[in-house]
């Protein structure tokens, strides 16, 4: 059949493609006699790229009849379609569907490759011991490349033939691992009666292809708004528009770019290009632009904007036409920028700040519409929050993965705490999730969680299992001394606990398990948990959008489970958590009428008075071309399949229809994640080109910008200044540690905090043994080791000294991380610690471990009580002492100590001086000691000040009594980080002080 039968229209870019659609056909279905006179619209089938679209036009359809009830035409989607949806000639293709297999369902198919892979790695030795989780995730891999050679129409058997020797081996072992997909994978189908979605929609594609040519249908049969990007899709076209009754209408030809640059699009490098998809497609049906037709009702002029889009996308090979182009463009300059803004912000926040103001103000025209348009699903949910600080509430209509839904978000939590044995953090996180109730009213299970946090989570954690946790309070109780009545609630609360998880901590405990009976534990426990007193857990779970999405995952689910073999049950919260991510909730309610956000699939064919482009960066919007993990470029060439740019092409030409609308604002942030950003390829095009007509300044739309730092800025909220607490003399300390010295000289705020206001720090949850509790373990050994033998050391000091390690390491061993990490450390400090014993005991006659003191400092108004615990006295053979300090942690240097900025070892020596030690009475202190005991085998060292005559003690003393004198001074306060040691040091008391406040605003310079 000739070309010249063809029924061919396209509508321009950024035209309002399905408005357009619906009101030409409801005023005219006959298309001013090119369809039969009699044609009613109830008898046109219009045929669209996606659900959306049909959706979309429905309602397009309403807006053209003014609300009207109306028969609508057919409509049915192309290319994401339900087989039902397929089925545009029921009666014609009854006999052809009724014969072809079922399609496989998505979770099904992903489970069976995984299974084959795992049987491939199984024969592989060298691979080791296969993990599902690695092969569901290669399985959701291969299941796309699959479905990408299934839609191309490429021959898998050739795939063995295309990979010749001179290429690496690495590629000779990809081709042998895709047999699963060229051997065992047909014979999988056949086994199962089923076939591939895709190939399903293919042979049904062509199935209906065959008999409208057979037998053309009696009405008019419309193709809009598709490129014809799935070869099944685009041979129904070609048979459509030759249909004596058919159509195509395409999305978007550019009828205005010169011959050359036309002619240059088609080759697979130039498959970026906007226009590539629709030239191979006019290719195909043997037709030129030159066949194809405007839209009745849309005007026939090119706009000033086309010119200038078309322009500056247009091919590489053609782009030195610019320097003659310019001067055709000038006169239209200003009408082609006309309604087109570039916002440039510093960072994502302040772009999505701009959008969400830019869509703010749309609502303050009655009627007006406004979407934003992008790909970047994080910048999406920037502008729905932004929106909320107006009570706006906007769903991202592209969903999120059903992984990070409620119900979803609660089993991985639940999967979690069985999984990880009840470690604080999973174990907080479900008790503190909304859907927790454990049968009970919600709030008394808070309750009771708030309670066992505070008696039990914070700090170093537990043992493993409820077992641990009944341990660490029995040790609360009796060395926090824990009131009777908490004890008894908190032992119910871990009963109830250990009640509800049994099963799934019974199966979780195995070594392998069956993945679907721990599956079905797996929700009956989380159904347990959901329950509270007056509603069961199915019911607080399975309910709502989010519940109901969940349930038909969990089923899916159920019925893939089984192909698996047993596996170790620690992957299961991950293997859940994945293959929910695989899966999007969108919201059917709740949308803005009058604003949205699309993703660009779901923007193709749909208007907004304001479209906002946002996320313009490169690897956004164009995302990378992706580098295939299966075939190099040539092979892809030789199988058959499109460059990766292809996709690339298609997002080009989403940006042109929304870059072509009456009013577009195109936004990008300079820096993403802190990170510079590199501005997209078509922004940069479109700027160069603007600059050469001297225009780029005039469609800077930076008050967008302006406006959202200054909404962020608050004109009207305080400014935080450093705090300067000065509290009555009455109020203030007077006993210190000498620990506490170094506090009050570089943290004043911190002994105001925590002497003056009694405000106690509380430890981290799940810590890791805190430097404290290390630090003590650790002297308790020395101070052990060293009261036993305080004069010599005994002939098996390193088995003596171990033997006390262990008893003092006794009560922590239990804890995860301390036999692990702490106690081989301790092993090193012993050999490092005794060599120093055997040279340091040479010159002295006794050694005296943990021993206590104080003085009190009299020439104050108030007496100062100046109190201290040396770890360690030694006397010396001349009878004067060494006072050795123990640091595990972080050491002073011996300029801190000489400067007075540590003057912990200086103040003890002058205790000692004024017989503050009394198991000495008054003595001279010839050295003081630091020893730093890391246990890395490279940072145990001592370090020794002599100080014979007793200078250092004495001026580091007299400094104390100054610095206490000043804090008699009423007007003295107690300033947050007067000498921090480390500017990015965090106290423990700096976020009360708000330190981040006031030193962002400038404070922050001693």
């Amino acid at each position: 059949m000739a070309h010249d039968s063809l029924t061919l229209y396209t509508m321009p870019p950024g035209a309002a493609f399905l408005d357009h659609l619906a009101r030409t056909l409801l005023a005219d279905p006959t298309l001013r006699g090119r369809f039969s006179s009699e044609t009613r619209l109830e008898d046109v089938t219009i045929l669209l790229p996606t659900r959306r679209a049909v959706r979309a036009l429905a309602d397009a359809f309403l807006r053209a009849g003014d609300g009207k009830a109306m028969i609508l035409p057919g409509i049915t989607p192309l290319g994401d379609i339900d087989e039902d949806e397929l089925l545009l000639d029921p009666v014609g293709l009854a006999e052809e569907t009724l014969d072809l297999p079922p399609a496989i369902p998505p979770l099904m198919r992903q489970m069976r490759l995984a299974r084959l892979i795992l049987d491939y790695w199984e024969r592989d030795s060298e691979r080791g011991v296969p993990d599902i989780v690695r092969a569901l995730s290669l399985a959701s891999d291969l299941g796309q490349f699959l479905d990408m050679g299934l839609t191309e129409g490429v021959a898998f058997d050739q795939l063995a033939s295309i990979v010749p020797d001179e290429f690496a081996r690495n590629w000779q072992l990809t081709i042998e691992f895709l047999a699963v997909l060229t051997e065992q994978w047909p014979r999988e189908l056949d086994m199962l009666g089923m076939i591939d979605q895709a190939d399903r929609r293919n042979r049904l594609l062509a199935g209906q292809a065959d008999r409208w040519r057979a037998t053309p249908p009696c009405g008019p049969v419309i193709a809009a708004g598709s490129t014809g990007s799935i070869p099944a899709t685009a041979r129904l076209m070609n048979v459509v528009a030759r249909l004596a009754q058919g159509a195509l209408v395409l999305p978007g030809l550019d009828l205005v770019m010169d011959a050359a640059s036309w002619d240059a699009i088609g080759s697979p490098d130039t498959a970026s290009h906007p226009q590539y998809g629709l030239k191979k497609l006019l290719t195909s049906l043997g037709a030129s632009r030159t066949d194809v037709m405007i839209w009745p009702g849309v005007a026939t002029e090119t706009s000033p904007r086309q010119r200038l889009i078309s322009e500056a996308l247009r091919p590489a090979a053609t782009t030195d036409g610019w320097r003659d182009i310019l001067s055709e463009l000038a006169p239209l300059a200003d009408e082609s920028i006309n309604g087109l803004s570039f916002i440039e912000a510093a960072n994502e926040r302040e772009e999505a700040g701009a959008i969400g103001l830019l869509m703010r103000h749309a609502l303050e025209t009655p009627g007006q519409t406004a979407a934003l348009v992008t790909p970047d699903r994080q910048l999406a949910r920037r502008v729905a929050m932004e929106l909320q600080r107006w009570g706006i509430a906007i769903d991202d209509s592209a969903g999120i993965p059903l992984a990070l839904t409620p119900p979803l978000v609660f089993l991985r939590h639940v999967a979690d705490a069985a999984a990880e044995d009840f470690a604080p953090i999973p174990l907080l996180a479900l008790l503190k999730h909304p859907l927790t109730a454990l049968g009970q009213a919600p709030a008394r299970t808070r309750a009771d969680a708030r309670r066992l946090e505070a008696a039990l989570l914070h700090g170093p954690r537990p043992g493993p299992g409820i077992a641990g946790l009944r341990g660490a309070l029995a040790q609360w109780r009796e060395e926090r001394g824990g009131r009777e009545s908490e004890v008894q609630s908190i032992s119910a609360f871990l009963d109830r606990l250990e009640q509800v998880f049994a099963p799934l901590i019974d199966i979780m405990s195995a070594r392998e398990v069956d993945l679907a009976a721990l599956l079905a534990t797996h929700v009956a426990t989380a159904e347990r948990i959901a329950a509270s007193d007056e509603t069961s857990g199915a019911l607080v779970l399975w309910s709502r959008e989010a519940g109901e999405a969940a349930r038909d995952f969990l089923r899916d689910l159920a019925d893939a489970i089984p192909l698996m073999d047993a596996a170790p049950p620690r992957i299961w919260p991950r293997l859940v958590t994945d293959l929910a991510m695989a899966r999007a909730l969108r919201p059917q309610y709740g949308r803005h009428p009058r604003l949205a956000i699309w993703s660009p699939l779901e923007a193709r064919l749909q208007h907004a008075d304001i479209t906002i482009l946002g996320g313009l960066n490169e690897g956004i919007w164009p995302t990378d071309a992706k580098i295939d993990p299966w075939l190099n470029r040539p092979m892809r060439t030789a199988l058959g399949l499109e460059p990766p740019e292809r996709r690339i092409g298609l997002s080009a030409h989403d940006f042109v229809e929304g870059a072509c609308a009456t009013q577009v604002f195109l936004t990008r942030a300079l820096k993403q994640g802190g990170t510079p950003t590199v501005a997209s390829r078509w922004l940069l095009r479109l700027t160069s080109l603007l600059e050469g007509l001297g225009k780029a300044d005039k469609v800077a739309a930076s008050a967008w910008t302006d406006m959202a730092r200054i909404l962020d800025r608050a004109e009207d909220a305080p400014v935080i200044i450093k705090p300067k607490p000065a509290p009555p003399v009455a109020w203030r300390p007077d006993r210190f540690s000498v620990t506490e010295i170094e506090t009050l000289i570089r943290d004043p705020y911190a002994i105001y905090a925590r002497k003056v206001l009694e405000l106690r720090v509380t430890d981290p949850i799940d810590a890791d043994v805190a430097a404290m509790d290390r630090g003590n373990i650790i002297h308790k050994a020395l101070e052990d080791f060293v009261r036993a033998y305080p004069d010599r050391l005994p002939e098996n000091a390193h088995q003596k000294l171990l033997a006390h390690g262990r008893r003092a390491f006794a009560p922590f061993l239990d804890r995860p991380g301390v036999a692990a990490f702490w106690w081989p450390r301790f092993v090193s400090i012993v050999d490092w610690f005794l060599d120093f014993e055997m040279s340091h005991r040479t010159g002295i006659k006794r050694s005296h471990p943990e021993i206590t003191g104080s003085i009190v400092i009299t020439d104050l108004q108030r007496p100062v009580t100046l109190c201290g615990k040396a770890d360690r006295i030694d006397e010396a053979n001349d009878g004067s002492l060494i006072i050795i300090d123990y640091k595990t942690g972080q050491a002073p240097s011996d300029k801190q100590v000489k400067l007075g900025l540590a003057p912990q070892l200086p103040l003890e020596a002058a205790m000692a001086v004024r017989g503050g030690f009394a198991e000495f009475g008054p003595r001279p202190v010839s050295a003081v000691m630091h020893l730093r005991l890391k246990g890395d085998g490279k940072s145990d060292k001592s370090s020794r000040i002599d100080d014979p005559a007793g200078e250092l003690a004495e001026s580091t003393y007299a400094e104390l009594v100054t610095l206490l004198r000043g804090y008699e001074n009423l007007t003295q306060p107690y300033l947050s980080r007067l000498r921090p040691r480390f500017q990015a040091q965090i106290g423990d008391y700096d976020h009360l002080a708000r330190v981040r406040e006031w030193a962002s605003a400038g404070e922050g310079d001693e």
